[in-house]
């Protein structure tokens, strides 16, 4: 009864190492769910702009239709980088629950094979999202330069 004690509670550490990229995961859809909010927020905010036509000059319209084609890119980049952190959350929990059948089956269910392509698979999403959050912040950032006017 101890050594099956033993090999589960060894099977619970190994099976849960992997969720502390979970943690991570949550934070990032968290970070990128703030991010397209305010996306959305202000895409809303210019488009209700340009229904109004004498509330602002052709420039600032012409502006305005700039802006929007930018937060559109951005969106794009920020639900493209959701989809790939909500695969790595799936993977890496296909990857604990393979783990932990692994070791509570005494090494009859054989996974092995499994548990390295669910494992590399949601490294790999988490890293092409994090590629497609930083592409999305140089867009945000070069859209802030080209506002700016010097002073006169």
């Amino acid at each position: 009864m101890i050594a099956d004690t033993a090999s589960l509670t060894e099977g619970i550490q190994l099976a849960l190492a992997p969720v502390f990229l979970l943690t991570a995961v949550a934070n990032l859809v968290s970070a990128l769910t703030q991010r397209l909010s305010r996306v959305v927020d202000r895409s809303r905010f210019l488009q209700d702009s340009l229904l109004n036509p004498d509330a602002y000059a052709l420039s600032q319209k012409t502006g305005f239709e700039t802006e929007l084609g930018q937060l559109a890119t951005r969106g794009w980049l920020i639900n493209a980088s959701m989809v790939f952190v909500v695969i790595c959350g799936v993977m890496i929990g296909l990857t604990v629950l393979e783990l932990f059948l692994t070791e509570t089956t005494g090494d009859r269910l054989q996974l092995s094979r499994v548990v390295v392509g669910t494992f590399v698979s949601g490294i790999g999403s988490f890293l092409i999202a994090l590629v497609l959050l930083l592409v999305e912040v140089l867009v945000a950032s070069y859209s802030i330069r080209w506002k700016h006017q010097p002073p006169r």
